[in-house]
C-alpha cells in the first residue's frame, strides 16, 4: 500500500508547552514516528486567543506538520493524539497528490512565515491572526447616507 501525504494542524495547550516550542515539536514528532509516519515539514503556526473556549482553554498554539504514512496508521495516530494531554485538538487532512509539492514548498519556506508575521504586524492585528477582522467591506454607495426612516 503506498504512503500518502497528510497535513495536520495541532492545537496545543499553551500551559503545557509553556514557551518551549522545541520540546513540544519533539513530542509531536515522536508521536508521529511511533505511528510509522515520516515528518516532511513542521513549524509553529500561531499562538492566539481562541474564539470560544475549547475544553476550558482560552489560548492555544497552532502547530502545522506535513507527514507521510499509510492510511491504516491514521486511526491509531488520532487515538494517540486524543490521549496526549498537550494536544487540545487535531485536524488531519489527506493532501491531493497534485498539490503536495506546492504545499510542502510553502510549509518549508521560512520567508513565507516571516512575510505572514510582517503583514500581520503592519496591519496592527495581535498574534498575526484575523481575530479582529470582520471580513471584506462592501463599497460605499449613495444609499449609505439615507436616514433610518427612509428616503425623504
Amino acid at each position: 500500500m503506498p504512503a500518502n501525504v497528510y497535513e495536520s494542524m495541532f492545537l496545543l495547550d499553551t500551559n503545557k508547552v509553556s514557551g518551549d516550542v522545541g520540546a513540544a515539536a519533539q513530542q509531536l514528532h515522536g508521536l508521529l514516528e511511533r505511528n510509522h509516519a515520516e515528518v516532511l515539514a513542521s513549524r509553529p503556526w500561531d499562538e492566539r486567543r481562541l474564539a470560544y473556549p475549547v475544553n476550558g482553554h482560552k489560548k492555544g498554539l497552532y502547530y502545522l506538520i506535513y507527514f507521510k504514512t499509510e492510511g491504516k496508521n491514521i486511526a491509531n495516530l488520532e487515538r494517540d493524539c486524543q490521549l496526549n494531554e498537550m494536544i487540545v485538538r487535531t485536524l488531519i487532512l489527506k493532501i491531493d497528490p497534485k498539490l503536495q509539492e506546492t504545499m510542502l514548498a510553502v510549509a518549508r519556506d521560512e520567508h513565507a512565515l516571516a512575510l505572514q508575521t510582517a503583514v500581520s504586524d503592519e496591519s496592527g492585528e495581535e498574534g498575526g491572526g484575523a481575530e479582529g477582522s470582520r471580513g471584506p467591506r462592501r463599497p460605499r454607495s449613495s444609499d449609505d447616507n439615507v436616514p433610518v426612516g427612509g428616503r425623504q
